[in-house]
């Protein structure tokens, strides 16, 4: 195992990652999900109670029924937050929200609705250490992430609190880093501030977020293909910034005319995203994906 955090070390690799939700939080739901197909596992506390005492269970199901078949102590674990990126201050305000859920362990963390570089920035700093030091006075504040919340995450990680402090910094910023942090660039007004908004270090990925894209854009409901000229163009100015900033975008395609094989090809060459929702049909579009680019890791 060279990382804990199986994510990036496959992504170093050049191969997409492919991920699931998870609907249960428990003890019991995190050991049946030890040996998910899934390269990650995303928990959305956007659209759902922020329930950190079942996350940190879950996380604690994880370990005990770990490690992974690919050597890790569990599968990563991305959380969706519910702090929106409009401002500096909203983010601020809501870090405690930040230290919890980092404390329960996970691998990484996703913000949306990330209009104000600002607010990214602030995101970075509130996800690290005061000693971490790559990037500050470059565009970033010191860490405001404290000391006393270190021992759990570091039994989830498998190592001692000492070692946790210094691997749970961002990455690539750090390229010894474990944590991932993403931004959903999600509305029109994240259209224009997104090449600065991706180039903020310690961003790890970005994605275009079609379901609230298409609602700023005017429309109710239009999360997957066909998507109207607008949507196809913004979708393209996403990518377009996670290009320029060297990061990967996160795009599915959910296109009910395609196999799974068809949508894992447009997804990977058409579209070029590197991290993939397996919605329906879930481990089949994985499988496909992976064949596609001679993916070797065992899952």
């Amino acid at each position: 195992m060279a990382r804990v955090n199986r994510c990036i070390e496959l992504l170093e690799q050049g191969q997409p990652i492919y991920y699931t939700g998870v609907e249960e939080l428990s003890f019991e739901s995190g050991r049946a999900l030890a040996g998910t197909w899934a390269d990650f596992l995303s928990l959305d506390f956007e659209h759902r109670p922020l329930d950190v005492i079942g996350l940190s269970a879950f996380m604690d199901g994880l370990r005990a029924a770990g490690p992974t078949r690919s050597g890790h102590p569990t599968p990563t674990v991305i959380v969706t937050t519910a702090i929106s990126g409009i401002s500096p201050e909203e983010v601020y305000v809501n870090a405690w929200q930040i230290r919890h859920l980092l404390t329960a362990g996970v691998h990484g963390l996703l913000m949306v609705h990330a209009r104000d570089p600002g607010a990214v920035r602030a995101f970075v700093e509130c996800c690290r250490y005061p000693m971490t030091q790559a990037g500050v006075g470059s565009g970033l504040g010191e860490g405001l992430r404290g000391s006393a919340g270190q021992n759990h995450p570091a039994e989830i990680w498998d190592m001692t609190p000492e070692d946790y402090v210094m691997k749970a910094d961002v990455w690539p910023l750090n390229p010894d880093g474990e944590l991932m942090l993403g931004l959903k660039l999600e509305d029109r007004h994240c259209l224009l501030t997104a090449t600065i908004s991706t180039t903020v270090p310690g961003i790890a990925f970005a994605e275009w977020g079609p379901g609230d894209m298409g609602m700023s854009l005017g429309y109710a409901s239009r999360h997957d293909p066909p998507y109207p000229p607008e949507m196809a163009a913004a979708r393209d100015t996403i990518k377009g910034a996670c290009d320029s900033a060297g990061i990967p975008f996160l795009c599915g395609w959910n296109d009910e005319s395609m196999n799974a094989a068809e949508r894992a090809r447009h997804a990977i060459e058409v579209i070029g995203a590197r991290i993939i929702p397996c919605g329906p049909p879930g481990e089949e579009l994985a499988v496909a994906g992976r064949a596609l680019t001679g993916r070797t890791m065992p899952v």
